[in-house]
């Protein structure tokens, strides 16, 4: 009975481990991670979205939550190419929990434009952490699609995310080497057993 107890502890930690992963990934709206590369959904279009903060970890990117306060650098580069002839606006706000008042929680602000060189950048200074969403709109009228994506600035999960690849390998060896010591000690048992016999 009380192997059952650990087994089913263990499951739980390695799957633990692993929901940090998806807790991660599912956090951020229209922003997800393929293949390395941080993609940003607007509708049917897709967006290249790279962060820089060059004074604070040099030219080290980053996707979704911001790791420190201070110069933030956002590129975003078109990945259709229709993107290139439809106005796109962009939008930084405070995550109050209400968005009827764009205005009054926006801290940056870059009008509906035609970048026909598919290419968008912007540059901000983060004060103070906090909860933000970026609006980034693609198009006019009943035409435009928006995508919602909220980050953290300088959040304790923002420092620490580097480190949630080693806390899962470290919980998962633990695991591995759990079960077969299990099984050692099984193997001697029965062995011991027969001997006895």
């Amino acid at each position: 009975m009380k192997n059952r107890y650990r087994k089913l502890a263990t499951l739980l930690l390695v799957c633990g481990a692993f929901g940090l992963f998806a807790g991660q990934a599912d956090a951020h709206g229209g922003l997800s991670v393929e293949k390395d590369q941080c993609k940003l959904t607007i509708g049917k279009y897709l967006m290249h979205f790279t962060g820089y903060q060059p004074e604070a970890t040099g030219s080290k990117e980053f996707c979704e939550d911001i790791p420190e306060v201070g110069h933030t650098i956002v590129v975003l580069d078109a990945i259709d190419q229709e993107l290139r002839e439809i106005p796109i606006e962009i939008r930084v706000v405070r995550d109050t929990g209400d968005m009827s008042n764009l205005d009054a929680i926006t801290v940056f602000h870059l009008p509906s434009t035609i970048y026909s060189s598919g290419s968008v950048s912007f540059e901000y200074r983060f004060d103070a952490p906090g909860k933000f969403v970026g609006l980034v709109t693609a198009g006019s009228g009943k035409d435009a699609v928006e995508s919602r994506f909220p980050f953290s600035v300088a959040s304790g999960r923002a420092k620490f995310a580097s480190y949630y690849p080693f806390v899962g390998i470290v919980l998962l060896g633990a695991a591995l080497y759990w079960f077969s010591s299990v099984r050692r000690k099984k193997k001697l048992h029965s062995e011991k057993s027969g001997m006895d016999a």
